[in-house]
């Protein structure tokens, strides 16, 4: 496949997630409140006065990750950073568009779910065979998920329930990397732990590159998506407003929040009407005109 640069020319690419003029447009449904008055009389009005509102969390938005890549999601709560995700991970379909991946993505948090009422030892054994691992394999990843999570043995016999947010973040991460997924999807998971764990983390995540897999983190913290970061995307009230190098982005980025946290909205509606105008709209070109018939989403 190809996509189209600045100049116009054709760049191919090998690509591992492909969205392609994806959208996504929720339906909430809510009581006219004019008419919801007190008592059974009044929930009946209520009941009555329902509409439904359509609320578009994502425009149409093209853009390709190809093997090897990290690629950082930045954005403020409910810019539709998370609905993105969705849409790679395919928990939910694109109202229009598509989305293209090559194997089907690992999300962490819901690949490796953790049960509260059992050990760190048994949540590894669990989460291993959750994912597909045979009894062998599971006992096989054991030292390596125990050195990346940093937790000693004792640790690992008390049961999940009294682990800090932080111990249970390092382990589900652990955890979920331990299958050496192709594609993985960490969702605000490293903003715990001490440099220590987040230089493992780092390293773990270039091995993930290494063997041809591309890693999105989304994240609030500006120093973790620089550190581990090749690429960063900037969602901005469901627009894709940046696509490019860490340093670049969250430049941009900053100036936008520290605008509009200063109250000089103006100022930041500015910054952003700027960005989104200078972005490149991407065209993806498939080999021959027609997409591809593997693993789709939408």
């Amino acid at each position: 496949m190809s996509e189209q640069n600045e100049t116009g020319s054709a760049q191919v690419h090998r690509p591992s997630v492909v969205v392609d003029q994806a959208s996504m447009t929720y339906r909430v449904r809510s009581a006219d409140a004019m008419h919801s008055s007190g008592g059974l009389r009044g929930r009946l009005r209520a009941a009555r006065g329902v509409r439904t509102t359509e609320v578009q969390a994502l425009q149409p938005l093209s853009f390709m990750v190809e093997r090897g890549e990290s690629v950082g999601v930045i954005g403020t709560n409910g810019s539709g950073k998370s609905t993105l995700m969705k849409l790679i991970t395919g928990q939910m379909h694109p109202t229009s568009g598509r989305v293209y991946a090559t194997t089907t993505p690992v999300m962490l948090g819901v690949n490796a779910a953790l049960v509260r009422q059992v050990s760190g030892e048994d949540n590894i054994r669990l989460g291993c065979l959750a994912m597909g691992m045979t009894t062998a394999e599971a006992e096989a990843k054991r030292d390596a998920v125990v050195a990346l999570s940093g937790l000693d043995e004792r640790a690992l016999q008390l049961p999940l329930k009294a682990y800090s947010s932080g111990m249970a973040s390092r382990l589900q991460f652990a955890i979920a990397t331990s299958v050496d997924p192709d594609i993985l999807v960490i969702d605000e998971a490293l903003n715990t732990g001490d440099a220590q764990f987040r230089e493992r983390t780092r390293r773990r995540l270039d091995e993930l590159r290494e063997q041809a897999g591309c890693v999105f983190l989304v994240s609030h913290s500006l120093s973790t998506i620089q550190e581990m970061c090749q690429r960063v995307i900037w969602i901005e009230q469901g627009v894709l407003t940046m696509d490019g190098r860490p340093e670049t982005v969250t430049r941009g980025y900053n100036l936008y929040v520290r605008a509009m946290s200063h109250g000089r909205e103006e100022e930041g509606r500015e910054i952003l009407a700027r960005k989104q105008a200078e972005i490149v709209p991407q065209r993806i070109d498939w080999a021959g005109g027609v997409p591809p018939q593997g693993t789709t989403n939408g």
